[in-house]
């Protein structure tokens, strides 16, 4: 059983650098906004249902549990995805444990998950990314624990575990596969012909069906939501050289000695080979990402087990001031890198960091950036959005305001009205954008809208009457999202005819 592997067994090193990860979520809060995925997450949590077009449903009742227990407010909800993180720290060192590591390599490998800056921000906002990571790295546990010899009982636990992620992120699937395959390639292929292996993966399958029975009935929205993504050219391209350049730089450069060693470990090791399955995991795991038009951040939740490995074969070394040389450079360097990633320091103290140390978040997107970097520059300008349209919204006559839509153009607008709107009176926005697509246009007809970050052009097309009321341009947020608000009056389409031209799945 999982219970056997107890945290109070870890070493104590490794229990203090989780609540060292811990502490730095939870002091990062105090500069920054909401972020632009965390808007769209809060208005899933609003609309429970068993998916959504471009997530499964976990995040939105995670969401939805957030809000209801701890409250909306920052703090609030970033608590989960912060105790998540810390979580993650322990489950890497009990990898390290099942692989034999002793002490010290526990706490190597917590130190590597610590210091990884792109880890470090998945883990600090509200986000479906920080929950998947424990499902990986909670799987190759299960596995690495069968292998030494725990009981084939824990297929069940395996199959519980896959359940549950993939009702959080469907790449589960591909690392569920990843390791069964890897399995199949090992000295520990026996573990296949468990009978148990078929019960676990019959619980897998059932707590599937209803995201698979809901994504049937939507025709796999989630599929044309990537062809689409893959069409429009957003995402930074990488060859596999650049692609683990840029997963070596997230990982922190000082740590690559570590997975590189924990992948030596894992396939030349005399005692090590016995979980070769793990190593195999990872290179199945690379090459089906590297097939996808990847984000670097899809391969995050696999380097953990890496880091186990890698801190196990570092633990063996004679020369005992190397590895503690190694353990100093990571923490420097963490250190050095860790405000790049998560909001330690206010924008402008931030600005002069990175332009003193020329250190930059890595690029995921082409859009053009301004003073900040994508994922600190999504966190600005939300409220003062939504402030401004509650200005054009209570200019209006009550009567003409109660059937007066308020429309963004993407997740990230229409989530701020509903996130920072309610205190100023607003209405839940739509949108063509994500899931605001299916929620549809909600019974307003279009005679009367509030039109954020559109052009008058495209917008005299669409109605009789349109009006420039407000121009928003936060100097932190993203370029594009430097936008125009109009007020736009006699749609010449019935909103209910034209909503499905406006679908917005990218």
């Amino acid at each position: 059983m999982i219970s056997k592997l107890q945290v109070a067994r870890l070493a104590g090193a490794a229990i203090l650098i989780a609540g060292i990860k811990l502490a730095l979520h939870l002091y990062a809060d105090h500069n920054y906004g909401y972020f632009v995925d965390e808007l769209y997450n809060l208005s899933l949590a609003r609309h429970l249902d068993w998916g959504y077009v471009d997530v499964a449903p976990m995040i939105a009742v995670i969401g939805r549990f957030e809000v209801a227990v701890l409250g909306d407010s920052l703090q609030a909800i970033r608590l989960l995805p912060a105790l998540a993180g810390a979580l993650k720290v322990l489950l890497t060192a009990m990898i390290a444990r099942e692989l034999g590591g002793g002490r010290f390599a526990q706490a190597l490998a917590a130190l590597c998950f610590l210091a990884a800056p792109g880890l470090l921000a998945m883990d600090h906002f509200l986000n479906v990314n920080s929950f998947e990571a424990v499902v990986w790295i909670g799987l190759a546990l299960l596995l690495a624990r069968m292998i030494r010899g725990g009981d084939e009982k824990l297929w069940l636990w395996f199959g519980l575990l896959s359940g549950v992620g993939l009702e959080t992120k469907h790449s589960v699937l591909l690392f569920g596969f990843a390791l069964v395959a890897g399995l199949a390639l090992s000295p520990a292929r026996r573990l296949l012909a468990s009978r148990w292996l078929l019960l676990g993966g019959a619980i897998a399958f059932l707590l599937f069906v209803p995201n698979l029975l809901w994504n049937i009935h939507y025709h796999f929205p989630f599929l044309e939501l990537q062809e689409n993504i893959r069409r429009d050219g957003r995402n930074v391209a990488f060859t596999p050289f650049s692609f683990f350049a840029q997963e070596g730089l997230a990982m922190l450069p000082a740590s690559v000695p570590v997975w590189l060693a924990g992948l030596w470990y894992l396939f030349f090791h005399r005692e090590g080979r016995r979980y070769a399955a793990l190593g195999w995991a990872f290179l199945i795991a690379s090459a089906l990402i590297l097939a996808l038009n990847p984000r670097i951040y899809y391969l995050f939740p696999a380097f953990p087990m890496l880091f186990a490995a890698g801190a196990v074969a570092i633990e063996q070394w004679r020369a005992k001031w190397v590895r503690w040389v190694l353990c100093v450079l990571i923490v420097a360097l963490g250190a050095l890198l860790a405000p790049t990633m998560i909001p330690l320091l206010p924008p402008e103290t931030y600005i002069a960091y990175a332009r003193a140390t020329g250190l930059q978040q890595p690029r995921i997107e082409n859009h053009r950036l301004g003073p900040l970097p994508q994922l600190f520059a999504d966190q600005f300008g939300w409220e003062e959005m939504a402030a401004a349209t509650a200005r054009v919204y209570d200019s209006l006559p009550p009567d003409v305001r109660a059937h007066t839509a308020i429309f963004g153009q993407n997740y990230g607008q229409a989530g701020a009205i509903n996130v920072y709107g309610r205190k100023y009176g607003l209405p839940e926005a739509i949108s063509g954008h994500q899931n605001f697509y299916l929620w549809g246009p909600r019974g307003y007809t279009g005679e009367s809208m509030i039109v954020l970050g559109d052009n008058r052009a495209t917008l005299e097309r669409e109605f009789d009457h349109v009006e420039w009321r407000a121009h928003v341009a936060h100097p932190y947020a993203m370029p594009y999202e430097h936008i125009d608000i109009f007020y736009c009056r006699g749609m010449k389409w019935p909103l209910a005819q034209v909503w499905p031209k406006i679908k917005k799945w990218d």
